[in-house]
């Protein structure tokens, strides 16, 4: 199969512009003024730094199924030895695996395909602020302002996924957990209440705790609840007084966020408090929907549960169905020197052409 040159050189342009979270303008700018100029104004929407475009909306009444196909501008700020290039089959740089593969095959396909003879209405979402916390994400606005879209059929975020279709997102609560005590100096420390024993056991029941595995529609999900951060200390001679953990609880479809905070209070069991910081649902797998379905037909690499969020979820709050399918390296994101398998972005294009092309009908009713 014969690399394709000019995929290649668009996900190079993007990945040439930078576009940390919180600085994705000139990125977005970029974009629009490209789509312009391809589409034409009327088929693009600037939202903030984002993006909402319809190339070729159907007429009311038509059956083609509203498929959207979304992703982010913004990358997390990681380190690189050089700037954006290809190196033999690899292409180097921030966000090129996450997920500017994803934003390049999005391009792509508006740009090429005869969408007036496509058997779906295609919708393409450039959004800005994925990587940080749920609140600020702008994908949560946007479904907001553009009704429409909640009536879309499908929506596929291009998460780096290795060309494998990934159904449901773990639903993910951050916490912070405060146990509290009473200095002392460290020489008599019988004088005070050390906050470092009093999370002590606490840790070690969650160090024990093994995964609850939940299965929908065919599909396993792994809960889990895990501490990330830790902060206190007052002095090397002081005994502490305050300890914090961050703490990340990971819950599958069909229960809340509320669901998880309950359950995190349960097993601090009134030794510490709990301040919930960053709350975000569940999405359901969707297996048995016709078009994921029809999807799995169209050369992924496999079809699995997805151990993570996504803004799948987002789009499952709206009554939604969605998926995650992406062209870039999983595990190359976030990470010093990323870069992509460029084999994996010219299949991705591929994976879905074919969708796109092939889409069955909207079923009556």
């Amino acid at each position: 199969m014969s690399p394709d040159h000019a995929l290649r050189r668009t996900l190079l342009d993007l990945t040439a512009i930078p576009s940390p979270i919180g600085e994705e303008r000139a990125l977005c700018d970029h974009i629009e003024r490209r789509l312009v100029e391809r589409l034409g104004a009327g088929a693009v929407t600037r939202f903030c730094d984002s993006l909402v475009v319809r190339p070729h909306p159907a007429p009311p009444g038509a059956p083609l199924p509203r498929i959207a196909l979304a992703g982010h501008l913004d990358t997390v700020r990681t380190e690189h030895d050089g700037p954006a290039r290809i190196d033999g089959d690899l292409l180097y740089g921030a966000g090129a695996s996450d997920m500017k593969s994803g934003l390049a095959v999005m391009i792509a396909l508006v740009e090429r395909e005869n969408l007036a003879a496509l058997p779906c209405d295609l919708t393409l979402i450039f959004y800005e602020r994925e990587e940080g916390p749920f609140e600020e994400n702008s994908l949560g606005p946007i479904l907001e302002r553009f009704t429409d879209l909640h009536a879309l059929d499908l929506a596929i975020c291009l998460e780096p996924s290795d060309n494998e279709m990934q159904l449901g997102a773990m639903g993910s609560v951050h916490a912070t957990v405060v146990f509290e005590g009473r200095t002392a100096h460290s020489a008599r420390p019988w004088q005070g209440d050390n906050a470092f024993y009093r999370a002590a056991p606490f840790l070690m029941e969650l160090s024990t705790r093994a995964p609850r595995v939940v299965e929908l529609d065919g599909h396993r999900f792994s809960e889990v609840i895990t501490p990330t951060l830790v902060q206190g200390g007052r002095g090397r001679n002081v005994v502490p007084d305050r300890l914090e953990l961050n703490v990340n609880c990971r819950f599958a479809p069909g229960r809340t966020p509320e669901d998880a905070v309950a359950e995190l209070s349960a097993l601090v069991a009134g030794r510490a408090k709990v301040v919930p910081t960053d709350l975000s649902p569940a999405g359901r797998p969707h297996a048995s929907h016709p078009l994921v379905q029809h999807l799995a037909t169209c050369g992924v690499t496999g079809v699995k549960t997805k151990q993570a969020w996504t803004d799948v979820a987002r789009f499952d709050a709206i009554g939604v169905p969605g998926v995650n399918l992406g062209p870039g390296n999983a595990a190359q994101a976030h990470q010093r020197n990323e870069h992509t398998d460029l084999r994996l972005l010219d299949e991705g294009y591929r994976i879905f052409e074919r969708f796109v092309r092939t889409v069955p009908p909207r079923r009556a009713g």
